[in-house]
């Protein structure tokens, strides 16, 4: 279908361009959401005749978003949540959580701003991007954590994820050293050896 753009879509053109695209795309999003008309004859002498107006408009948006964008870019987020000794969430954090920690610190954000592929999994640093005008996208920062200590760990720099994995490798080896010195012992057993050292030493 052919349609004519009343507002910058990414990967489509910019406004009062006329693209091609899938029938269902135009008809479930495009049309009924008023981002685009059909291109047709009497549509295309509309928009001509709004044209002035509807750029117009489309700047003082964008302006007013570019202010909004100023204060909201860069953000951080502070999110405590549950985790695995691996890192992944029991649960996960969503465009919700992410509209709530932006409005606690004062920045109004619609749900249908918030721009996330997909819910976040794993503890760690997370760019959230944040969708103010067609031509306005600015990126906050999700820190979840499973601590305050641990989002201010990250929020210096540190990976904690990587870190969680440095000590579980280090029990591990530190089993595994403890399983060749000792292979048949149970847990709290003391090495035969170790214990006849003791009693020469008392005899002595």
């Amino acid at each position: 279908m052919d349609i004519i753009l009343l507002e910058r879509i990414e990967k489509l053109g910019s406004i009062g361009d006329v693209v091609t695209v899938k029938d269902g795309f135009a008809r479930n999003f495009l049309l009924p959401q008023k981002k685009a008309l059909r291109a047709n004859e009497a549509n295309k002498k509309v928009f001509e005749a709004n044209r002035e107006r509807l750029e117009k408009e489309n700047a003082e948006k964008r302006g007013e978003a570019e202010k909004l964008g100023a204060k909201v870019a860069g953000a951080e987020i502070v999110l405590i949540r549950a985790s695995s000794n691996a890192g992944q969430l029991y649960g996960s954090v969503n465009v919700r959580d992410i509209v709530a920690g932006l409005e606690a610190q004062g920045h109004n954000v619609d749900k249908k701003q918030v721009v996330m592929g997909h819910p976040i999994k794993m503890i760690g640093m997370h760019d959230v991007t944040v969708a103010l005008h067609p031509e306005v996208h600015v990126t906050v920062k999700a820190n979840v954590a499973r601590s305050d200590d641990e989002a201010e760990l990250q929020s210096k720099g540190i990976d904690v994820l990587a870190q969680i994995f440095e000590d579980e490798q280090k029990e591990i080896e530190e089993q595994a050293e403890a399983n060749r010195i000792a292979p048949n012992l149970e847990p709290g057993e003391i090495p035969a050896d170790m214990l006849e050292e003791s009693v020469e030493e008392d005899e002595a």
